[in-house]
């Protein structure tokens, strides 16, 4: 997921934080503990010297926060550990992220955070680089929860470094009342009809994912040859203006405004939008969708191992889980999470959506970018800069 700093609203426009309001009332509110506020403060200059406190970067809108007599999972953590926690959500685009810490990371200087998460292919890059820390895994004994299916990436194969915090698909975001019917495809983005309400992802490997895959392609093992049909598509529908931005998360304001009709979205970000807005709707095409993972990291020189190990071993029991899979609605990477949904009546629904525990259908139609080499990378990346900067 990648995600550039949300624009200045609308006043029509909800905003992400009334949608929390709604997203609290989500099920498994019984938590019997006090309500305590978490710590949303921006990341300084390091508070190395405070015992007991975590200060963690992650996206927008990607865990379960406090309502009224129902606290979210940082409060949790606060009133079950004593550990103070600085919850920031400062990852919107990766690629910005990336060069903000670069600097410090490069020059061999500690982060103001402990744990990071990003995608993984930005996750294999930092480890790559030798930036980031061996997780403290041996006082996390609830890594062993981790889904098979997640567990010892190519990119981490003895999963020394990361560890995923959810999992989810790219596929099309649509507003019904403004596309006037049901779209099928990645075609359907293409239809003059719809010509300047159509916004495409910043995340190159979820954009050319799924070009790639609507023209054939095997995504899992991509080639420069093969891409080229559909950077080609791409960048005439920019030309066009059938494309009307290029975006990070703030695709979803621009849905909840009416100002797209359809988009390359993400699962979750689509189930949340939803709530607020039941004309939304989010396809993953006949043609393939594209599973991604983001990855919890802890940066070189973190002050604070023990709360990570804490704060990791604390997210991986299954209840606690459920609690933000129910919230955001991707898919968890914790074993039994499915399971606990399914007991309570407010979250039984959720056990059943393909989207949060994919069948074998819809399994069927998912596919995984796979890697590049640094070479193919770079470019890669430059000819999709060229089209969403042009």
């Amino acid at each position: 997921m990648t995600r550039p700093s949300p624009p200045s609203r609308s006043a029509s426009a909800p905003s992400p934080r009334s949608r929390r309001v709604f997203l609290r009332q989500l099920g498994l509110a019984a938590a019997g503990v006090a309500l305590t506020p978490p710590l949303l403060q921006a990341c300084g200059g390091g508070e190395g010297g405070k015992d007991r406190e975590l200060v963690i970067s992650n996206f927008p809108l990607y865990i379960d926060v406090d309502a009224p007599g129902v606290p979210g999972s940082v409060s949790r953590f606060q009133n079950d550990t004593g550990i103070q926690v600085r919850y920031v959500e400062d990852v919107n685009d990766v690629r910005q992220f990336f060069a903000r810490i670069q600097p410090q990371l490069a020059a061999g200087r500690p982060l103001a955070q402990d744990l990071i998460v990003l995608t993984g292919w930005t996750a294999e890059r930092l480890i790559r680089l030798g930036w980031m820390e061996p997780l403290p895994l041996a006082e996390v004994p609830n890594a062993r929860n981790l889904v098979p299916s997640l567990r010892k990436p190519s990119w981490d194969p003895e999963q020394r470094f990361s560890l995923p915090w959810q999992s989810g698909i790219a596929g099309i975001a649509y507003n019904i009342k403004a596309t006037g019917r049901e779209l099928r495809g990645i075609d359907d983005l293409f239809d003059p009809a719809l010509k300047g309400r159509v916004s495409a992802l910043l995340e190159m490997r979820d954009t050319m994912g799924l070009l790639m895959l609507a023209d054939g392609q095997d995504i899992t093992r991509p080639t420069w040859a093969a891409a080229q049909p559909s950077f080609d598509r791409l960048e005439q529908a920019r030309k066009d203006g059938q494309i009307r931005r290029f975006t990070g998360n703030d695709y979803q304001t621009d849905l909840l405004a009416g100002n797209l009709a359809a988009c390359i979205g993400w699962s979750g970000d689509v189930a949340q939008l939803a709530m607020e807005q039941p004309d939304l709707r989010f396809l993953v095409p006949d043609s393939g969708g594209v599973l991604w993972a983001d990855v919890m990291l802890m940066p070189k020189g973190a002050r604070h191992p023990q709360e990570v190990a804490r704060w990791l071993n604390w997210i991986y029991e299954p209840v606690e889980a459920a609690r933000i899979a129910a919230a955001v609605q991707y898919i968890s990477p914790v074993e039994g999470v499915r399971e606990v949904l399914a007991k309570d009546p407010a979250t039984a629904a959720l056990a059943n959506n393909p989207l949060m525990f994919p069948d074998a259908a819809m399994l069927k139609k998912l596919h995984v970018f796979g890697p590049l080499s640094d070479q193919e990378e770079a470019r890669w990346e430059e000819r999709f800069a060229r089209i969403t900067e042009g």
